[in-house]
């Protein structure tokens, strides 16, 4: 049997015969455990959170891949001095990346960490997204709270009962969508208030929003879901064959969706429908 015979086999396994979320691309299966995917709009180029080892490990394992549009891993190790990366977000030259209990500031023009901020009392810091003042919100997973990072200054800015598991972010009007055990969350930016917007998604890892109160999810397990408050599509389905769907990235204008694998050591590029 032919090499790309053989890929086409196991990205079909990937998508479970779904015929409307189609494979545009995969990389080599020579990242490690990658956690996180962003595609930067304005550099036209992506990068990919490697955790390399356990995700609560203080190991200095971790790096940050970068990837061109056509997945070509264009260097693997583009920026290293991690434990255990998991979140990014970018603004103009700056691209933010949650590590367990620090968030580092990383110079994307020059490739390095330019700072390193201690988040007191962090445990899992995982998802992060960024206003245009650069203001940085971030979910811990463990201690089940959102954390704040303004003028460099880390600070708990939210706790509520309802934020069990807290995950995935994304950005809306005035507000953050928060993905938690089995939920996402509308959390206004302004009063800080928490209400249920999307029920009974499963556990939420990754998440796009789409506009219009619609999103695509991931669980980890594998599952990549459409959602809207009326409505739920599965996209693709590979518990099946233990292929995990990490924090998803996405290409606006594409309508890719990026899907890090975790142990299977792959981005996956999907095409909406």
């Amino acid at each position: 049997m032919g090499k790309s015979l053989l890929i086409i086999l196991f990205l079909s396994s990937i998508i479970a015969n779904s015929q409307s979320f189609e494979t545009i691309w995969a990389t080599d299966r020579v990242l490690k455990t990658p956690e996180s995917v962003f595609y930067n709009q304005q550099r036209n180029e992506i990068y990919v959170s490697n955790i390399n080892g356990n995700p609560t490990d203080k190991d200095g394992n971790g790096f940050i891949s970068l990837l061109d549009t056509t997945g070509n891993i264009t260097a693997l190790k583009w920026i290293s001095g991690f434990d255990a990366p998991k979140g990014m977000a970018v603004l103009h030259d700056t691209l933010i990346v949650t590590d367990i209990d620090k968030v580092h500031i990383i110079s994307i023009s020059q490739a390095k960490i330019t700072q390193t901020i201690e988040v007191e009392g962090a445990s899992f810091l995982n998802d992060v997204v960024l206003l245009d003042d650069g203001t940085a919100f971030i979910t811990d997973m463990v201690v089940e709270n959102i954390i704040m990072i303004k003028d460099g200054k880390a600070m708990v800015w939210l706790t509520d009962e309802l934020l069990v598991k807290p995950n995935g972010l994304a950005l809306m009007k005035n507000s953050l969508a928060v993905g938690v055990k089995n939920d996402i969350l509308k959390v206004d930016t302004a009063s800080k208030a928490v209400k249920s917007f999307i029920e009974e998604t499963g556990p939420v890892d990754g998440i796009i929003y789409l506009g219009g109160n619609k999103f695509v999810i991931s669980d980890w397990a594998g599952r990549i879901t459409w959602v809207s408050p009326s409505e739920k599509i599965v996209l693709s389905n590979s518990t099946d064959s233990n292929i995990q769907a990490a924090d998803l990235g996405y290409i606006t204008d594409k309508k890719w969706v990026l899907v890090p694998t975790f142990f299977d050591n792959r981005v996956i590029a999907a095409q909406l429908p």
